[in-house]
C-alpha cells in the first residue's frame, strides 16, 4: 500500500509541475508578444502615425514578426510594414512600405 502512496504523490507532483511550467510559457509568450509590439512599434513611429503592430505570438525558431499599420506621417491613407524582431539580439527591422491596398487578407472571389 505504501508503494501506491509513493505513484500518487509522484503522479500528482509531476502533473503540478506540468500544469505550473504550461502556464509559465504561457506568460513568457506574452511577454514576447508584448516585447516584439513595442519594439515594432516604436521603430515605425518615424513614418507612422499612432503606429499599430499585430503580433505573430510565437514568431520563428530565431524571428518575432509582426505587421505594423497606421497613417503615413504627412500623407493620407493607411500604410503597413513587415516588422522583424531578432529573438538573440532584440533589434528590430522594418521591411519596405507597403500600400493597404497589396495587402488583401482575403482571397477575392
Amino acid at each position: 500500500m505504501p508503494d501506491w502512496t509513493i505513484r500518487c504523490g509522484i503522479l500528482f507532483a509531476s502533473l503540478a509541475g506540468a500544469f505550473s511550467a504550461h502556464a509559465s510559457s504561457g506568460d513568457v509568450w506574452q511577454e514576447f508578444a508584448t516585447e516584439v509590439q513595442g519594439k515594432c512599434e516604436i521603430a515605425a513611429r518615424a513614418a507612422i502615425e499612432f503606429p499599430h503592430a499585430i503580433v505573430d505570438p510565437f514568431g520563428s525558431e530565431h524571428f518575432g514578426v509582426a505587421l505594423v499599420t497606421g497613417k503615413p506621417k504627412g500623407a493620407n491613407g493607411f500604410v503597413s510594414y513587415f516588422c522583424i524582431f531578432d529573438k538573440r539580439t532584440k533589434d528590430v527591422e522594418l521591411g519596405s512600405e507597403l500600400n493597404t491596398e497589396q495587402i488583401r487578407f482575403l482571397p477575392e472571389e
